[in-house]
């Protein structure tokens, strides 16, 4: 995998972000884990931007049942938290490494932040969105336009959020999308949001970047 640099939209923000284009989720997950098993208290913290080709992946408290139908999409049993999801191309996914210590922000802190950016970014589109307690992620109305999972390892964190942007639905009707039967999913297209991954991506990365430190704000 070859990164990208891309410059962060405030150079005041000790973030980088890359964009990595396409890539296998195998890579990218065996890429997160060496990087954060690497890192060091000095190690700047990461945004990375990319798409995946289709594949379902489950996390640690995955329950197989949740797949209701084989096909030919790969399930790849993954460290994060969660169920089950579809990954693919069209939608947008932003990787987190970070240190969580080093930001002063929890776990909750660090999850609302993932949801208030791409509330955020709906929002400057003009579409309505919000988080659910009960449910993480985002929706629009009773659908869910974006899905996250994370893995906290020693302060540090990895994995990330995911929003479906212009993409193959169909997928997600072959799973109980993050282990919620009937669950609806939408996507920023359906939403009449014009611009594609590149853009929104770009966007969610400076989103992410003003709320995390916001969080880290209001947990001094």
């Amino acid at each position: 995998m070859q990164p990208v640099l891309k410059q962060s939209f405030d150079v005041s923000i000790p973030f980088i972000v890359k964009n990595l284009g396409v890539v296998e989720y195998f890579t990218a997950w065996q890429n997160m884990k060496a990087f954060t098993q690497a890192r060091t208290p000095h190690t700047s913290d990461e945004i990375w931007l990319l798409q995946h080709p289709p594949v379902f992946t489950q996390g640690i408290a995955g329950k197989p049942e949740h797949l209701l139908c084989q096909n030919d999409i790969a399930v790849i049993k993954t460290d994060r938290g969660g169920q089950i999801t579809y990954h693919g191309p069209g939608q947008i996914i932003a990787y987190l490494l970070l240190d969580m210590r080093r930001l002063g922000i929890g776990v909750r802190e660090l999850v609302r932040s993932m949801e208030s950016a791409v509330v955020d970014l709906l929002q400057s589109y003009q579409v309505s969105a919000c988080g659910r307690i009960d449910a993480p992620g985002v929706y629009v109305g009773a659908a869910k336009i974006a899905s996250l999972g994370l893995k906290i390892r020693k302060n540090y964190c990895y994995h990330g959020i995911a929003l479906n942007v212009d993409m193959d639905l169909t997928p997600f009707s072959y799973i109980n999308p993050c282990g919620y039967r009937g669950l609806q999913v939408t996507q920023t297209r359906d939403q009449g949001i014009t611009d594609g991954c590149d853009t929104l991506g770009s966007k969610l990365a400076h989103h992410l970047q003003h709320t995390l430190l916001k969080g880290k704000t209001h947990s001094s």
